[in-house]
């Protein structure tokens, strides 16, 4: 975290004057959100939290034994069609009990995560609320915030709102989810995730390099990269892998996931190659392309649901 709170109060400052005409995200779209409108991310002026809690599901070097706090922001600058949040991420209405959340009430919640344990403030979906999140930190580092920053994010970001994250992010947490336009275009409408994402990601690199633990095993600074794999689609793993291995090096620690299962607008008439789940085999090749690129760091998941 920044040392000089008037430091981070003036990035916060900044950030958010630039909400008049919005490109805190890769969609540049524009919007005057200071005026309560939006475009793609559909959040206005303030960020919409969903919940914020403990999260004991978390990677075990984030969760430790007293949970990572997460705070959930609600909607997102992606249009992934197996998203398995849609209704929170793509939908009008995040969820019934939630509202746009103030700096003071993001920070609150901060700062109670923190007074209950947590390792870590772990933000979800930040990437079309940095300014907002910037203007909640400076009331939550005035208020006593001390833990470590994880930035859990798509990896769609702006260089430019990461720019104002360096030195405030400890963690970042990237998920790169697909590597060519047309994989993008198709399932995540935004033909320029992969492009945007490999900037993003370097970038974050840059600023904090390979992940570091303490001595009980607690994640304390670097970047921590998540790749879903999916069915049918183990070139684009396996491109992101050797991108990973060549660009960022060995010591990256990888979490391949196993975890995908057909959501979203996936089914039967729409995105049919999608509607089915991975196989043993499939997972049982990425981690082999995992081990062949010596990405000795790679978590796997051997069981699959």
């Amino acid at each position: 975290m920044i040392a000089d709170p008037a430091v981070l109060a003036e990035r916060a400052r900044e950030a958010v004057a630039g909400l008049a005409e919005c490109r805190a995200c890769p969609r540049e779209c524009g919007a005057d959100r200071l005026s309560g409108r939006w475009g793609a991310c559909k959040t206005g002026r303030d960020a919409v939290v969903t919940s914020w809690f403990a999260h004991h599901g978390e990677e075990d070097c984030l969760r430790g034994r007293r949970g990572s706090g997460t705070i959930f922001f609600g909607h997102c600058n992606l249009r992934c069609v197996f998203c398995q949040n849609s209704d929170i991420s793509q939908g009008l209405a995040p969820g019934p009990g939630t509202a746009a959340a103030q700096p003071n009430a993001v920070a609150a919640m901060m700062l109670e995560l923190q007074d209950a344990g947590c390792h870590n403030i772990n933000f979800v979906t930040p990437e079309h609320v940095v300014p907002q999140v910037l203007e909640a930190l400076v009331v939550a580092v005035r208020g006593g915030l001390r833990l470590p920053v994880v930035y859990n994010t798509s990896a769609y970001d702006a260089l430019g709102s990461l720019r104002r994250l360096e030195g405030v992010v400890d963690i970042y947490m990237p998920d790169f989810k697909l590597w060519s336009a047309a994989a993008c275009r198709r399932y995540l409408m935004a033909e320029d995730y992969g492009a945007r994402a490999r900037a993003s990601i370097a970038e974050m690199q840059r600023q904090v390099g390979p992940l570091r633990l303490d001595a009980d095993g607690i994640a304390t600074r670097g970047v921590l990269l998540r790749h879903l794999v999916m069915p049918g689609l183990l070139e684009e793993t396996r491109a992101v892998l050797e991108w990973v291995a060549r660009e960022l090096g060995p010591d990256t620690w990888v979490n391949l996931m196993n975890q995908y299962r057909p959501a979203g607008k996936v089914g039967r008439s729409r995105f049919p190659e999608l509607n089915r789940g991975l196989r043993r085999a499939e997972y049982a090749e990425a981690c082999a392309v995992a081990r062949d690129l010596g990405l000795g760091r790679a978590d796997a998941h051997p069981r699959l649901p």
